[in-house]
Formats: structure tokens, C-alpha cells, sequence
């Protein structure tokens, strides 16, 4: 019998680790070894993805601290996972913009189980970072970035062994996100072609009265 996605995609987070000397002030933002992100990350991953079909990859930039920094599972908080996927957890209750346009989104979409089997949604670095106590991009500090480089290679190989289609990926950002990630696949020929998206993050903050244009805009571009 062949290993569901759920366990690999849960195996892949358990054994997550950043080897490389990160620059000064940097800290990684791992909490999968927290017993309550192990609990909510295999009902999460058992509830949509306990088979073995094929998916689109949709790449963020790197969890932050109140969304996955915090769940685990990418762009999902402690809010949306309990009233959207119906996953009783004991996190704080704060929500992330991110999480809260995704999940906005995925409901225009159809239904949340609908999306899952479609898509998988991760990160180019699928660890994040805090400096100062805030969040940082992997992309803010050119030595971070360089020092980061093989890890996100390695993690986005070991993600396309999911089962993951690599004829098109989305990436959300679409400028220095997706610039890195254009390099990227040059170098290594991960998908066919890559379509930006624009980032949650920067809708809600920047662009908030056009949420439904940019929700209309995912949908047209997630046909696929």
C-alpha cells in the first residue's frame, strides 16, 4: 500500500531544519516540533489530503508569526482553522491577514475541501524567520537569502514528490517572491511555467477596497 500524501507532506514538516549560519539577529521560526502543531497538522492534513491525487504547488514567500509561524499550515491561523476547517485548537486567537484573504478566497472558490484537492499551498522557504521580534522575508537580507538557498532547493524537491503537477505553479507575490523563484526555476527546471498572484498580505494592506477584484482574479487564474 502506497504512503497517503498526508503522512508525506507531514513527515516533510517534522523533519524541517535549517543547517546553514544564518546572518546575526536572525532567528528561524520552527514550531513543528510543538506537540499542539503536531495534532493540528495531522487532522489538517488527514481531513484534505488523505489520498494519493495529484496537485497544483502555490508558493508563498515564508510563514509568519501569527499565521503558519503559529498553526503550522500555510496560510491558515488559529482563527481560520477553527471556524473555516473546523479544527479545535488551543492557539491564541489571533487572526493573520494573510489567512484571512485565503480563506475569503477559497470559499468564492467553491468549498475548502473542493480547493484542497486541488491545490497545496506551501512556501519557498517553508521555515520562517523573526529579527527584532518581527517578521522577516527571506529575500529583506541578501546573506540570508544566500545562506537559505540550498535548503529551499532541497524543500521544493522534496515537496514535488508529493505528487505535485509540474506543469504550472502559482506564486504569491509578484515581485521579489516571484523574481527569486523565476531564477529558481531556470536553474532547475522545476514546472512549466509559474503565474504570479499577488500577495494576501499586500491586499488586504495596501488594497483592501479591491478585495473582490483580486479574489476574481485568483479565481480566473486558478483555472487550470
Amino acid at each position: 500500500m502506497s504512503t497517503k500524501l498526508s503522512d508525506k507532506i507531514i513527515d516533510f514538516y517534522s523533519k524541517l531544519k535549517i543547517t546553514a549560519e544564518l546572518p546575526e539577529g536572525v532567528k528561524i521560526l520552527n514550531p513543528y516540533g510543538e506537540s499542539e502543531v503536531k495534532n493540528v497538522l495531522r487532522a489538517f492534513y488527514r481531513k484534505y489530503y488523505n489520498d494519493n491525487n495529484e496537485r497544483f504547488l502555490i508558493l508563498g514567500i515564508n510563514p509568519g508569526r501569527f499565521g503558519a509561524g503559529v498553526t503550522g499550515i500555510p496560510f491558515t491561523d488559529p482563527v481560520q482553522l477553527e471556524t473555516k476547517c473546523e479544527i479545535i485548537n488551543n492557539f491564541d486567537k489571533k487572526p493573520e491577514l494573510s489567512s484571512i484573504f485565503i480563506y475569503r478566497m477559497i470559499e468564492a472558490y467553491g468549498s475548502i475541501g473542493d480547493f484542497y484537492q486541488k491545490f497545496f499551498i506551501s512556501s519557498i522557504s517553508p521555515l520562517g524567520f523573526l529579527k527584532d521580534g518581527k517578521n522577516l522575508n527571506y529575500y529583506d537580507i541578501k546573506s540570508l537569502q544566500e545562506a537559505l538557498y540550498d535548503f529551499m532547493v532541497k524543500s521544493i524537491k522534496q515537496q514535488l514528490k508529493f505528487g505535485i503537477n509540474k506543469e504550472v505553479c502559482f506564486c504569491l507575490g509578484q515581485g521579489k517572491n516571484y523574481k527569486f523563484l523565476m531564477n529558481l526555476n531556470d536553474k532547475h527546471n522545476f514546472f512549466g511555467k509559474i503565474i504570479p498572484l499577488a500577495h494576501p498580505r499586500y491586499i488586504l494592506q495596501y488594497k483592501r477596497k479591491y478585495v473582490q477584484d483580486y479574489i476574481n482574479e485568483f479565481l480566473m487564474k486558478l483555472i487550470v
